[in-house]
């Protein structure tokens, strides 16, 4: 029986829309071969379930999801961490926060990794509903946690058309809470960084721009701060291709990435520092890889147990059609804009 990811990648594949495919543009600009060049971060996804269902998500997570990532596979992260040089942990989801050993795995990343930059990436509604996550900004705040807030526009209308009526109302209200315990505070270390994702089939403005929008329609409107924007690109996957076939945008999307492709970007492709571990601890080369459950080249450590990070620094990367995604204008990663 045929997955939906593999169905994806055939699709992908195969529905060229006239684009070189991505491994040949990437040799034709003089950047191959695309290898890892370090492992500095290791970003690990703690499973699907979420309860939004936003429009863009290319995980397709959802209140129905059930994949979960379990102390076992947490403890092979953990001796992984432990035994490499990586010092940046990326929890993300889903909701990562929905995951009921997330206060002890973060609690044991700190203390087994003392000094490691750790990241959250939430979607901040838990933060404001029932008394079971009210928890979690304290907690996050207690283990110097860095968190990642996504926010695709300042916009209530386009918030809402993404992520679901209501959601924005209880963004702001939760942004004003971790605003209230030093997130996102000039005095404080405690960082808040706000994720940009258009709104349809087109590429973000420029970080920096609409950084700036960002900063003075939330403080002049509701009297938000934080420390940066990430403005990503929509990856051609998952949820966000159904929207564009049903839309019947999806060629016209790719030819727009195909065309807008920055060998620049190429050069600073998460990919090439990154890890990515999947719920049941396959590793990948990112995060977008493992959602079309592409796996890393034979030859290397699969599965976050057999961690090895002197064989895994130099592996070629496992690319496709939806890389252009990652290296068209400014570039993108789970970090923001590349150039």
């Amino acid at each position: 029986m045929v997955t939906a990811a593999e169905a994806q990648v055939k699709l992908l594949e195969e529905t060229d829309c006239g684009i070189l495919p991505f491994s040949k543009k990437v040799d034709e600009s003089g950047s191959a071969p695309l290898s890892a060049l370090s492992i500095d971060v290791l970003q690990i996804n703690t499973g699907y379930a979420c309860n939004l269902l936003c429009r863009h998500c290319h995980v397709d997570a959802g209140p129905d999801r059930s994949e979960i990532m379990t102390r076992k596979t947490m403890l092979h992260c953990l001796d992984a961490l432990e035994q490499s040089s990586i010092n940046t942990i990326d929890i993300t989801g889903g909701a990562p926060e929905m995951n009921p050993e997330f206060r002890w795995f973060i609690k044991n990343i700190r203390s087994r990794v003392p000094g490691a930059t750790i990241l959250v990436r939430s979607n901040l509604t838990l933060f404001t509903g029932g008394l079971k996550y009210r928890d979690i900004p304290e907690f996050l705040k207690q283990q110097g946690v860095t968190l990642i807030a996504s926010l695709p526009c300042y916009s209530k209308t386009t918030v809402d058309i993404i992520r679901g009526k209501g959601v924005f109302d209880r963004s702001i209200e939760a942004l004003k809470l971790l605003n209230n315990l030093g997130y996102g505070q000039q005095e404080h270390d405690l960082r808040l960084n706000l994720v940009y994702n258009p709104c349809g089939p087109s590429l973000p403005q420029e970080q920096l721009k609409l950084e700036s929008e960002y900063r003075t329609k939330l403080f002049e409107e509701h009297g938000i701060v934080f420390n940066q924007l990430y403005t990503i690109t929509n990856m051609p996957i998952s949820r966000f291709l159904n929207d564009l076939l049903e839309s019947g945008h999806y060629c016209q999307y790719m030819t727009l990435l195909a065309k807008s492709y920055n060998p620049l970007a190429v050069k600073n492709l998460m990919c090439r520092t990154t890890v990515s571990v999947g719920w049941d601890g396959t590793l990948y080369d990112c995060d977008f890889n493992q959602m079309l459950n592409l796996p890393l080249e034979k030859g290397v450590p699969q599965h976050i147990s057999l961690f090895n990070e002197d064989k895994l620094r130099n592996r070629l990367i496992t690319t496709g059609q939806h890389c252009y995604g990652c290296t068209a204008g400014c570039g993108s990663s789970c970090q923001g804009a590349l150039v």
